[in-house]
């Protein structure tokens, strides 16, 4: 099934500056074991907390070519795609232009499929673009309390940008909490996508709020009010072209 989502980020007004790389966020290249290298390095990639999660815990493989999850214990949210009103673009066609999320060929593992967003990001201003999902639909907060974090399979095109924060928006952060005053700073980490195919490994109790905005700051991400992932860019002026493969939770009870 496909369906088109609308996606708004709404009066995104504060400066969406990179932070460091946060350790926590693990890379992991093909055929690689053991600690980290980079960004998280010495955090063991064969600890209790990475490991992967069962077939249950699999939220998307693109291997069923269509913009929902893998339905399974509750979830089944859509696949959308967003970005700014000062000049970014962004394919697949946000939902709120009348756009409907598709997956594309190719993908992490010999896979068929995988998720992936290219366009080119507007040169002043608040700019942004970015491709996500929601865990249910309606959008709605949801438990994910009983995992550790969530596994992926990233790489850039050659002519893009390689920088991409993941977003993990919660309660205390997304507007449809009704919470926050200062929305949209979601824990989450920076990575650097190379052209390779490679694995990374986010913990929630790593992700961070970025520095110098954003209410309410708790000292951490809700994971029982979970909204969903997101993967966004924000470098003025760059291409970008980002794919995503084999989501999937870490760290099962």
């Amino acid at each position: 099934m496909n369906k088109a989502i609308t996606y708004s980020m709404g009066a995104f007004v504060a400066i969406c500056a990179f932070v460091p790389a946060i350790s926590g966020c693990i890379p992991r290249p093909p055929g690689g074991g053991g600690a980290g290298a980079g960004a998280g390095a010495g955090t063991n990639l064969d600890s209790p907390d990475a490991k992967l999660c069962p077939a249950d815990g699999v939220l998307d493989d693109g291997e069923d070519n269509n913009n929902q999850l893998a339905v399974s214990k509750g979830r089944g949210g859509y696949w959308y795609t967003f970005a700014d009103k000062g000049g970014s673009t962004v394919t697949p066609q946000a939902g709120a232009l009348g756009g409907t999320f598709s997956m594309s060929p190719g993908g992490a593992n010999g896979s068929q499929s995988s998720a992936r967003m290219n366009g080119k990001l507007g040169g002043s201003g608040t700019i942004f673009a970015g491709m996500g999902f929601n865990f249910v639909d309606p959008k709605a907060p949801f438990d994910v309390s009983q995992y550790k974090g969530i596994s992926f399979w990233a790489k850039r095109g050659e002519n893009s940008t390689g920088h991409v924060r993941i977003k993990l928006p919660d309660a205390n952060t997304d507007p449809e909490g009704k919470v926050c005053t200062e929305c949209f700073n979601d824990f989450g980490m920076d990575i650097e996508l190379t052209t390779t195919w490679t694995q990374y490994v986010v913990l929630f109790s790593a992700a961070q709020q970025q520095a110098g905005w954003g209410q309410p700051r708790p000292d951490g991400i809700e994971s029982a009010k979970m909204f969903g992932i997101q993967w966004q860019v924000n470098t003025t002026g760059a291409d970008y072209d980002i794919y995503v493969d084999d989501i999937q939770f870490t760290g099962c009870p």
